[in-house]
């Protein structure tokens, strides 16, 4: 045998098993990093959530088309226990916005519709506030918080109320803007309900049929879920908590409230949730079969309603530069890459979405408390798998500035003057006086009866919203809201006196940060 043929096969072997150990030394390497950055997010998770005080909460993570991390934390209820893992059903609430935007990108893929469809030709009974509104009203439009309302705006329609989606629809007419069409930005539930809407006229299909045969089925999404009522018999659910009035979590109840499935219905876990990360970042491809075209992923993760960026988010944030609406998305930059996101909140439940396109990454974290602990647990994820070098301890920068917060809200108390009830006081005329129908155009009737000797208000839209009147002083009762729903916050009920000396008026005055009871004029009728 030729001794140098045989030393030159030997060297080509060697040079060959060089160049695959090069190729396969970096992807060991980098794959022990992701193992060891998994690892210590882990551990922060794990401290953060008792940082926190959260009962329970899950996260996943997707990277490359693959879910590099699930896992639960904590409990389901603070006071039954049971044990959090990747598979726990939690309320996502308003990350629910991105699958109904994604469901109107079929219709548009189909030929179904178009994104500058006027909302009028397919749903007829909507009246806005102005004619011209009402008519040039589009698709984009319901999507992008671009229509004129206050943040959360005739929220109280939905909530707790007997109220069907196109009657809420319909009582919209009666809501006043506080900006100009286009002009400005105003997070709306309503929209999305409105484009809830839009989806069943042009399918013929209710929106939760819609969502569990264009998303759920092709995505294997078979523990996820688009109304309360459907999690009957479900086993691993996490249980809501409020706070009370030191601000530690209570476990409570999940209440049904249909009439806002479009805009926040959906329940699910991160392991399913994760299947539609990656269909978000495979731009509407889930395992090579096409659900939305690249086309409407690209208009869905476009920024149809710029906003500025605060002081206090800048400050936060040095790399932000812009943010604003997607469709169903919010928008932005982050540490020099494009960040698209979303938050939910759900009574008792706060989670958060988020992806980096050009990084092929995505992080969800649900969780069943009141708590803002997801915004840092993202933060600092994405700073971990992005290679930050100089990141923050999110979880305490957070924490510290919630502490500063309630260290200068408690001063500002101590030195606020004391608004005392006077020991003589007493209502300015018989309580029967009080009593009668009063009717709001936009939310309907609520009735104020005299039992026992006892005020008690009704809101007859919502059977739930019921409540005892105590004196406080001249017309303002205290409201004891029967049911200590986690949203509701005290609340005073205001009668106000008419030309001629009689009750004309009732009004509720709440400092409320998610339902406006000033939208809420209430006629004395009878």
């Amino acid at each position: 045998m030729n001794r140098t043929y045989t030393s030159r096969a030997g060297l080509m072997r060697l040079l060959l098993l060089l160049c695959l150990a090069l190729l396969v030394l970096p992807q060991t390497q980098a794959q022990q990093n992701t193992a060891a950055t998994l690892q210590k997010l882990d551990a922060y998770y794990q401290k953060a959530l008792k940082d926190w005080d959260v009962p329970g909460m899950a996260i996943a993570i997707v990277k490359n088309d693959s879910v590099i991390f699930a896992k639960g934390y904590g409990v389901l209820d603070n006071k039954k226990g049971g044990q959090v893992d990747a598979n726990t059903i939690f309320g996502i609430a308003s990350n629910s916005k991105a699958y109904t935007a994604a469901a109107l990108a079929t219709l548009v893929d189909a030929g179904k519709l178009k994104w500058t469809d006027k909302v009028k030709k397919y749903v007829p009974y909507l009246q806005l506030y102005d004619p011209f509104v009402t008519e040039n009203l589009t698709i984009e439009d319901l999507l992008s918080h671009r229509v004129g309302f206050e943040t959360f705006s005739g929220d109280l329609l939905w909530y707790n109320t007997t109220y069907s989606r196109p009657e809420i629809v319909e009582r919209m007419r009666y809501l006043e803007p506080v900006y100009g069409f286009r002009d400005g930005y105003g997070y709306s539930n309503l929209m999305f309900i409105t484009a809830g809407e839009v989806i069943e006229q042009v399918s013929g299909k209710t929106w939760e049929n819609y969502i569990q045969e264009t998303f759920f089925q092709p995505l294997g999404m078979s523990r996820s879920y688009t109304s309360v009522n459907d999690l009957k018999g479900v086993q691993n659910v996490a249980s809501p908590h409020g706070n009370d009035e030191n601000q530690k979590p209570v476990a409570t109840t999940l209440t049904a409230w249909d009439n806002w499935n479009p805009a926040a219905g959906i329940f699910t876990s991160v392991t399913q949730q994760a299947q539609w990360m990656r269909l978000q970042l495979n731009r509407g491809k889930y395992k090579n079969k096409e659900i939305f075209s690249e086309e409407s992923s690209r208009n869905m993760w476009t920024m149809h309603n710029p906003f500025p960026v605060s002081k206090q988010s800048e400050e936060i944030t040095p790399s932000t530069h812009f943010v604003g609406t997607g469709l169903g998305w919010f928008v932005g930059d982050y540490e020099g890459r494009k960040q698209v996101y979303h938050g939910g909140g759900h009574e008792g439940m706060n989670s958060r979405t988020v992806l980096v396109p050009e990084e092929n990454l995505g992080v969800v974290i649900l969780t069943n408390s009141m708590s803002s602990i997801m915004t840092p647990l993202g933060n600092y994820t994405l700073d971990q798998l992005l290679g930050v070098e100089k990141g923050r301890d999110w979880s305490r920068f957070y924490l510290d500035r919630a502490a500063e917060a309630r260290k200068a809200e408690a001063a500002a108390a101590a030195k606020a003057p004391k608004e005392k009830k006077a020991k003589k006081s007493k209502p300015t005329r018989d309580l029967k006086d009080y009593t009668g129908t009063y009717h709001s155009k936009l939310y309907g009737n609520a009735t104020v009866s005299l039992k026992d000797g006892k005020l008690h208000l009704q809101l007859e839209p919502a059977p739930a919203l019921n409540g005892s009147l105590d004196f406080w002083q001249h017309d303002i009762f205290h409201l004891d809201w029967k049911t200590d729903f986690a949203l509701l916050t005290p609340t005073n009920v205001r009668f106000i006196t008419g030309e001629d000396g009689s009750i004309s008026q009732l009004r509720l005055d709440a400092d409320n940060p998610d339902f406006h009871f000033s939208e809420l004029v209430f006629e004395k009728v009878k």
